[in-house]
């Protein structure tokens, strides 16, 4: 699944992943291994703490704090393919410092679910509401060293009582007074494949 991944921000011009692995999944490196079969340059760092993504991914922050950093989850099939151009497109182009990939969604209690205005603002994110009028939930995402210092901050600054997910922290700079933008796509679909009746939908219809 991480395939699919990879090969989308690759069309997006990325040239360097970095996998945060929990110590044992040593498959992934054995099979990517320095990432030549998707053209790109990896690396993969091991992650020892229980208290979820936003720590996940601190884990590369001496790596990437003066980046653009773009981030998936390689459980999550998506469509379009050139999803990842279009949001460094609007990161670019814009002052955002970051940017949402949107995709409709009725599984709300599932998802991140986005408010966002006419021009792309982000308003507000949900994490797994019980019930929401909202549609678009956000799966990829892209942003300037100025998110991934706050991240890097928020965590210093907070001590872990339980699973904090990402979208928390996202939220948590909207209130800081970050730019947060949406990027939706509308006719675009998505799939995470973390249970076995997604991941046996997924084979039905990649096969």
């Amino acid at each position: 699944m991480a395939h699919y991944l990879l090969e989308k921000m690759q069309r997006a011009g990325i040239q360097k992943a970095f996998f945060v692995l929990r110590p044992g999944k040593w498959d992934i490196p054995a099979y990517f291994g320095d990432g030549a079969m998707v053209n790109m340059h990896l690396a993969y760092l091991t992650v020892h703490v229980p208290y979820g993504v936003p720590y996940t991914l601190d884990q590369a922050y001496p790596f990437v704090q003066q980046a653009i950093v773009a981030l998936g989850f390689p459980d999550i099939l998506f469509q379009p393919e050139d999803a990842y151009a279009r949001v460094l497109e609007r990161l670019q182009s814009g002052a955002a410092d970051v940017v949402l990939g949107l995709f409709p969604t009725e599984q709300y209690w599932k998802a991140g679910m986005v408010a966002f205005d006419a021009s792309g603002r982000v308003q507000q994110i949900i994490e797994k509401p019980s019930q929401t009028d909202l549609r678009y939930m956000w799966a990829i995402a892209m942003w300037r060293p100025s998110f991934t210092r706050f991240l890097h901050q928020f965590l210093n600054s907070h001590a872990p009582t339980a699973e904090l997910p990402i979208g928390n922290v996202i939220q948590a700079g909207i209130e800081a007074g970050l730019q947060v933008e949406a990027e939706a796509f509308p006719d675009g679909s998505y799939l995470d494949v973390g249970t076995s009746d997604d991941l046996a939908r997924a084979i039905r219809e990649l096969t």
